[in-house]
């Protein structure tokens, strides 16, 4: 008994697209060839995405899955294979798309609710399989739906709450679903709506004024709010203008508020009602005239010296009789200079500060903008000095100077001057400092400095600083007479000279050994000095050198010079005489002692 499998074949009827609840049929067939004529079991097995949904045992080469009422869930890749006598059979695959979707199931926890209250709604999509996406929606007469999504990963069906908001009279809800299939998304048709009956537990409030909404300036206005409520517990009573809470009442109907109105009462006022979560609102716009227009203060003179005379004075455009005072602005509070339309001032220079003036009519009172006034007292004549305190300056460094006036108002401007030529200016309080960084070797005197302010006396100049240019000590060298070498007893002159630098110079002179050693030191108004050594000795063999150095505090060091004490010709010849008695005195001795050998 020979087989061999040809091919395996899975088909669906009617389609591979079938619409949701029509039957639907997957069939299996072997396409099996044999050498004789004789019977086999086939081990039919169906597969859909992977998964087992059917399997069965025939002697036919045909196997059948009947799904009589098809869903959404049903959709996907469906495969087939066929077992007989050990040998296996496998079928290409097919997707199966099964339209549509059910239609859902809403139900909501409450047909009648208040304001403020929650609605609790329920979607269900019989025979569907997750996941899913769930769409709840709150429908309102003359307004677009809102709208929920909810994903759902492991149940058919979803739940939300709605939260009922005022104006909530007759709300609808409805939902339906979606799934994702292979070609996109899939939705179902809307369910069923849900309608749910709102009730008030308050209207919303009346707000009125008394006399009227349009007053002037000095009115009386008041404010009404009120509203009908079905329990007085726990209601609210809010009135506002803006942000700003102005009165409030609890557990009653009834809200009065009362002002004297001026300008700054124009706007919007709100009338809020709460009550839980339920709030409502009613507004009104006020509109308060203008009973005078905002005084104005002037000043005589805004800049004055001190001792000179000031005036104010207060007006208000076409008002007569008002209640005029004048004030000066403090950190600390306002202080009341009179209580008038006219103030005349001797002033000093503590006067200086900020005015204004209030004016007063019907109990309204109005203040004007400041005016800033300001009294000078004379500068006093400038000191100019250099910051380090000496007058000098090194050749090629900076100088700074500073301009100082111990009186005057600020701010003080100052005025710099190298000879004619204005160098810099400055405006501070009390001083100012000028870098001078171009200095000359001419550059000795000449630098002034000028300070004014706003005082009428005008401007006041300091003397002259005169400033002395020092030039630093260039070029040391150091020389001796007799130069080299030198006999023992005599003197040796040492001269040091620079080619360059400010008088006085302090010179010293240095003799190097192992460490250094100071032997003269000497200031002189002159660019070389002369040391005189006396009597050198043998001990004075050795390496010399100079320093000079000035008011620029630069030491320079010339090169060192060597000097050899030798022995005098006197002291020459003394010392070859001995010698020579000596070596006498040593032969006559030999000869003596020779001879006398000899004789004995």
């Amino acid at each position: 008994q020979v087989f061999t499998f040809n091919r395996v074949e899975i088909r669906v009827q009617p389609s591979v697209k079938v619409k949701n609840g029509a039957p639907m049929s997957i069939s299996c067939h072997a396409d099996i060839s044999k050498n004789t004529d004789f019977q086999l079991k086939h081990n039919f097995t169906i597969f859909k995405d992977g998964k087992l949904v059917f399997m069965t045992v025939s002697d036919k080469e045909d196997a059948w899955y009947e799904i009589p009422v098809a869903r959404s869930s049903d959709t996907g890749d469906y495969e087939c294979t066929v077992k007989a006598d050990g040998k296996l059979g496998f079928s290409s695959s097919i997707y199966v798309w099964v339209a549509g979707m059910t239609k859902p199931i809403l139900t909501a926890d409450k047909k009648e609710v208040i304001e403020g209250e929650v609605v609790k709604l329920r979607c269900e999509l019989p025979e569907e399989v997750p996941p899913l996406e769930f769409f709840f929606r709150k429908i309102k007469t003359n307004s677009a739906p809102k709208e929920k999504r909810v994903p759902e990963q492991n149940q058919n069906f979803s739940e939300v709450e709605y939260y009922v908001e005022e104006g909530d009279n007759i709300l609808q809800f409805d939902c339906f679903g979606k799934r994702q299939v292979r070609s996109g998304w899939e939705t179902s048709q809307h369910s069923n709506r849900t309608l749910v009956t709102v009730k008030e537990p308050f209207i919303k409030p009346t707000l009125i004024t008394k006399p009227s909404n349009n007053v002037t300036e000095g009115d009386q206005i008041e404010f009404e709010c009120s509203t009908v409520v079905a329990q007085i517990r726990d209601i609210e009573i809010i009135f506002q203008k803006n942000r700003t809470i102005l009165n409030s009442v609890r557990d009653k109907k009834f809200l009065k508020y009362s002002t004297v109105a001026t300008q700054e009462d124009s706007g919007e006022y709100l009338c809020k009602v709460e009550q839980g979560a339920v709030s409502k609102t009613t507004k009104l716009n006020v509109f308060v005239s203008e009973l005078f227009s905002r005084p104005t203060l002037s000043a005589s003179m805004t800049k004055l010296d001190e001792s000179k005379d000031l005036i104010l004075s207060c007006n208000v455009n076409g008002v007569r009789k008002a209640n005029f005072s004048i004030l000066r602005k403090s950190p600390s509070g306002d202080v009341l200079l009179k209580n008038s339309r006219v103030l005349p001032i001797k002033v000093s220079v503590n006067d200086t500060g900020f005015y204004t003036c209030k004016a007063e009519v019907k109990g309204i009172v109005k203040e004007s903008e400041s005016v800033r006034i300001n009294v000078y007292a004379p500068v006093s004549k400038p000191t100019l000095s250099v910051v380090s305190g000496s007058p000098e300056v090194v050749l090629g460094k900076p100088l700074q100077l500073i301009c100082h006036s111990v009186m005057g108002t600020p701010p003080i401007t100052f005025t710099f001057y190298k000879g004619d030529e204005i160098k810099k200016n400055v405006t501070n309080d009390t001083y100012a400092t000028f870098l001078d960084e171009d200095i000359g070797l001419n550059d000795n005197g000449g630098y002034k400095c000028d300070a004014r302010n706003n005082h009428s006396s005008g401007v006041k100049t300091s003397n002259i600083l005169n400033v002395t240019v020092i030039v630093p000590i260039r070029g040391a060298s150091l020389g001796s007479i007799p130069y080299g070498e030198v006999e023992v007893g005599s003197d040796t002159a040492f001269l040091c000279s620079v080619k360059e630098g400010s008088l006085p110079i302090d010179f010293k002179f240095f003799k190097k050994t192992d460490r250094e050693v100071l032997l003269h030191e000497v200031r002189e108004y002159s660019d070389r000095t002369i040391w005189h050594k006396k009597t050198m000795k043998r001990r004075d063999t050795g390496t010399y050198y100079c320093m000079a150095s000035n008011r620029a505090s630069v030491d320079v060091r010339s090169r060192p010079i060597t000097i050899s004490v030798i022995l005098a010709a006197w002291q020459k010849g003394v010392i070859a005489a001995f010698v020579l008695t000596a070596m006498a005195g040593a032969g006559a001795v030999a000869l003596w002692w020779f001879l006398r050998k000899k004789k004995k």
